[in-house]
């Protein structure tokens, strides 16, 4: 895996690259915003691991710029831990966070749960096509159009949608969604799950605050409708 650290601290950046290195990934380094930017521009990078306190703009502006042109998972590096901050990043697109101080075994085990979400992608998917309730959902192109019109999805939101889709109707743990969609335990990942599907209705309901499509089933989860099943009253 191609694997961009945007990280302006020398010896973090060679603590970074020595291990990742070491587990068989290729390295690019960027000390900048600016310079990532141009990074993910100019070649296929396949992760972007990215601190947050750079020194020429914010992380989180970072972020959102990919995310106007790519969909490279993003995992955040972050000293700051508050819950509106970690929020903001999911919010903007990133895909997981990881709060310094971290353990380098950390990162491994976040970047191999990315690789798995990459490799089911591949290897399970049960049909190229998903359609219902005016979402079609397109394996091969990683296309999603919801009444007509193309939605362009994070790579979270994209497995979310799909794994939701394809148990259509039936109600969906907090806690699998965040085993089964993000690949990995941590305390708290329900949070994160919420972040995420709120984000998802912004993007597919007409009314996000009314949602047809993505409904909360109380003390559970949530479950995709399908127009087979009818819709939902409330």
């Amino acid at each position: 895996m191609h694997i961009l650290v945007v990280e302006d601290e020398p010896t973090l950046q060679k603590l970074l690259r020595t291990s990742l290195e070491r587990q068989g990934h290729t390295v690019t380094i960027a000390g900048t915003g600016a310079d990532a930017l141009a990074q993910v521009r100019a070649q296929p990078i396949q992760l972007v691991l990215l601190d947050i306190l750079l020194p020429d703009m914010s992380g989180f502006d970072v972020c959102r710029e990919i995310r106007g042109f790519s969909q490279v998972p993003i995992v955040m590096l972050t000293s700051l831990n508050r819950p509106d901050d970690i929020v903001q990043g999911f919010d903007l697109g990133a895909d997981d966070y990881i709060t310094k101080p971290f353990r380098i075994r950390e990162v491994q085990v976040r970047i191999e749960a990315i690789m798995r979400r990459m490799q089911w992608r591949d290897i399970y998917q049960t049909s190229d096509h998903l359609h219902a309730s005016g979402v079609s959902v397109n394996e091969r192109t990683q296309e999603v159009r919801v009444r007509g019109a193309v939605v362009h999805l994070t790579p979270i939101e994209y497995r979310l949608l799909r794994y939701l889709m394809e148990r259509a109707n039936r109600p969906i743990s907090k806690e699998e969604l965040f085993e089964q969609v993000w690949g990995y335990d941590l305390a708290g990942g329900t949070n994160l799950v919420e972040v995420a599907v709120r984000r998802l209705r912004n993007k597919i309901e007409e009314a996000p605050s009314h949602p047809l499509l993505i409904v909360t089933v109380h003390a559970v989860g949530y479950k995709f409708v399908s127009e087979l099943s009818g819709r939902p009253t409330g």
